[in-house]
């Protein structure tokens, strides 16, 4: 009822404007009010490069891309807050983060999150500064090129009030998904000075690069499974009228998502995240394990080294994989080591000090088959 209530003023308050300023001009030349609504901005991002060749075959390079940025399911994610500096985190507002983190585990997946006192032992580490004003992630396995000292994900406004989605927001970037208006299948087409304008004024005050990199730039259609587009995605921004050419119907009352989990997100997250169903198999040293595996699907499996010593853990076959291990400390599965031979003429190997009396698990996703469809699984 109060974003209902907030959207029918702020259009009232567009209309009001526009008629003042512009007398009978039509809905199509009425230029947008600015929006009081901050938004996430994301910094450039690189796509991984890939070959002529591999870019020859968009079913194998579609998975190549689409997967670059997801974890491998069964991950435990370790998150922290800065407790002190320019990142400190307001106890009120780490409440609200915690609180979005149970929202994401409760749709049912595979990936746990877990809360630690030490930067160091975070993948995700959570910074506040209302004074830069910016709130944004990196996206998905791109958090673990962040340097340990810096804040992987910075929200830069109070998470509390009308915003808490912003929170649902960040942490779905941390999952590996993408602004939902930047679907290149979405069918959006904007009204670009409009955008610009809209932008460049406050709360936002991006500048033209920010503003076509987060907004008017179209993810690579290699990055995208499917052609929906989901306006209510908690991916999705909030638009005020005037910016949105098409779908018309956003022309003149913008676009306003409910800033909760959509029904779409859920699918998404469980699509790559679904529950495990099994405890993992023991893999042999010296013993491949030969995995019947289609685009997608993972294996996992558990190493108790007889000796102590360095091993090596690699994958045949003409399959691109993504191959990580883990040391199971307290209960938990930390991450050791991971390696990814997509799109490379090569296999995924990890080298690494194994300790007798120690567990450890190894998850392998096939990302595509290759021509064979042949993958196995060895240490030794």
């Amino acid at each position: 009822m109060l974003r209902a209530r907030a959207k029918k003023a702020r259009n009232t308050t567009y209309k009001k404007t526009a008629k003042k300023e512009y007398g009978k001009a039509s809905r199509k030349t009425l230029p947008a009010v600015r929006s009081a609504k901050r938004l996430c901005a994301l910094p450039p991002r690189t796509l991984r490069p890939l070959s002529d060749a591999v870019m020859a075959n968009p079913i194998r390079a579609s998975a190549i891309l689409v997967s670059q940025s997801k974890w491998l399911n069964g991950t435990v994610l370790h998150y922290c807050f800065f407790k002190s500096g320019h990142f400190a985190v307001p106890k009120k507002q780490a409440k609200a983060i915690r609180t979005a983190f149970a929202k994401w585990k409760a749709v049912g997946i595979g990936l746990q999150f877990k809360e630690v006192s030490e930067l160091g032992e975070a993948e995700v580490r959570i910074g506040y500064s209302v004074k830069d004003g910016d709130s944004q992630s990196s996206v998905g396995r791109d958090v673990l090129n962040d340097p340990l000292n810096s804040p992987t994900t910075v929200y830069g406004w109070d998470l509390t009030k009308d915003d808490s989605g912003t929170a649902l927001h960040e942490i779905g970037h941390v999952l590996g998904m993408e602004h939902e208006h930047q679907n290149p299948f979405a069918g959006i087409k904007w009204h670009e000075a409009a955008v610009y304008k809209n932008l460049k004024a406050p709360p936002n005050g991006w500048t033209r690069t920010e503003t076509f990199h987060n907004i008017l730039e179209k993810l690579s259609p290699e990055q995208v499974q499917g052609s929906k587009w989901d306006p209510d995605s908690i991916m999705e921004y909030d638009f005020d009228p005037g910016l949105i050419a098409e779908p018309k119907r956003y022309e003149a009352d913008g676009l306003s998502p409910p800033g909760t989990l959509s029904a779409a997100d859920k699918k998404w997250v469980r699509k790559w995240y679904p529950p495990l169903k099994k405890s993992p198999d023991r893999l042999h040293a010296n013993k491949p394990a030969v995995l019947d595996l289609t685009a997608g699907k993972q294996v996992n499996f558990v190493i108790e080294p007889a000796s102590s010593r360095k091993y090596r853990i690699e994958t045949r076959g003409a399959s691109d994989t993504t191959l990580v291990l883990f040391e199971v400390i307290d209960g938990s599965p930390r991450y050791v080591s991971g390696d990814d031979d997509s799109g490379e003429e090569r296999n995924a190997a990890i080298s690494h000090k194994l300790f007798r009396g120690r567990q450890y698990v190894v998850r392998l996703r096939l990302v595509h088959p290759g021509s064979t469809g042949e993958v196995s699984l060895m240490y030794s």
